[in-house]
């Protein structure tokens, strides 16, 4: 069973872009997130493995958010609200 508690180091970087802590996985940067807000991209790549980094990020960092997938389609659970997923979508803090 995969865990969720912190983001892996497989094929996967955590850096500050000067705005922005980034968690990139292969070439995508999968989350981007600062005090004001979280941005969450697949860049079309919606698989078990990019799913599992943005949610390995949120709970590391405490973002509050968890993505999951119902019927081929992604959502997004965050502040009590389901949200339908799209890239680049962006959750206020």
């Amino acid at each position: 069973m995969t865990q969720l508690t912190q983001v892996s180091k497989h094929n996967t970087t955590i850096f500050n872009d000067g705005t922005h802590t980034v968690v990139k996985f292969h070439y995508t940067d999968v989350v981007k997130f600062n005090h004001r807000e979280i941005v969450l991209d697949s860049n079309g790549y919606q698989t078990y493995t990019t799913k599992v980094r943005m949610n390995q990020a949120s709970n590391q960092y405490n973002l509050g958010y968890y993505v999951y997938q119902r019927d081929f389609e992604w959502f997004v659970n965050y502040q009590g609200r389901t949200l339908e997923f799209y890239d680049g979508m962006v959750l206020e803090r």
